[in-house]
């Protein structure tokens, strides 16, 4: 088996687990309902605009921050929304874990 062939099955692999299924799911739920694909949008808009500027090492506005916590709250009292987003997580660990294996296979030439 060669490379390619291994990535394929990686990426079936991926498709079938558990973690993408219900991420999938609740993802497709969410964006085919105008009002939560519109408030999870602009949540996860303001949440990257904030992480940018604090990458960027620029002061945090910390009414914004509180702003946008109290969005949080607020979009989680939503049982599907915060199904949705602890769903997000967990595939996002999985995939951070997969990319950690290759990485550390790979080390040695980087």
């Amino acid at each position: 088996m060669n490379v390619y062939d291994t990535a394929n099955r990686l990426a079936y692999e991926i498709r079938e687990a558990q973690e993408y299924k219900i991420y999938k799911k609740l993802k497709d739920s969410i964006m085919s309902n105008t009002e939560k694909k519109g408030k999870v949008e602009k949540f996860e808009k303001d949440r990257y605009e904030i992480q940018l500027l604090a990458m960027q090492g620029k002061e945090q506005n910390v009414e914004r921050t509180k702003e946008l916590e109290k969005e949080y709250v607020e979009l989680v009292s939503d049982k599907e929304i915060k199904e949705y987003f602890e769903a997000e997580i967990k595939f996002n660990v999985m995939i951070a874990d997969v990319n950690k294996i290759i990485a550390e296979s790979v080390k040695d030439v980087l």
